[in-house]
């Protein structure tokens, strides 16, 4: 079995920037990818950036490439999610997850098997 246990978010003024914190634990041969989602009121559960955790091959949605940074520490097994110069359109329900298998690449909601529970960013102009 494997668990997320995400941390982080809040509120921001646009232009700040936040970090997501997503703790993974369980078998590492089920979580190889390690992403971050969003999802809009309303709207479809979008993928963010996805992350291999052997290799920490990162793969961006292109609107997002230059403003988050999907980092990890390998050692206690928690995935990051820098973001910068956050707009209102950010402001969403961020989640991450995990799957088993490579390559990793865009994330695709249906690919993934565990999710963590969810955290609420915020911002406003």
């Amino acid at each position: 079995e494997v668990q997320l246990v995400q941390s982080g978010g809040g509120s921001v003024q646009a232009g700040g920037s936040l970090r997501l914190s997503c703790a993974t634990s369980g078998d590492p041969s089920r979580r190889t990818c390690v992403a971050f989602f969003r999802q809009l009121p309303s709207k479809e559960r979008e993928g963010v950036a996805a992350m291999h955790r052997g290799t920490a091959t990162t793969t961006y949605a292109d609107s997002l490439k230059g403003r988050f940074a999907l980092t990890q520490d390998h050692a206690r097994n928690t995935l990051y999610l820098q973001m910068n110069d956050l707009k209102p359109e950010d402001s969403a329900m961020y989640y991450c997850a995990a799957r088993p298998g490579w390559p990793c690449g865009l994330p695709r909601k249906e690919e993934y098997d565990y999710w963590g529970q969810g955290t609420q960013v915020t911002v406003s102009s």
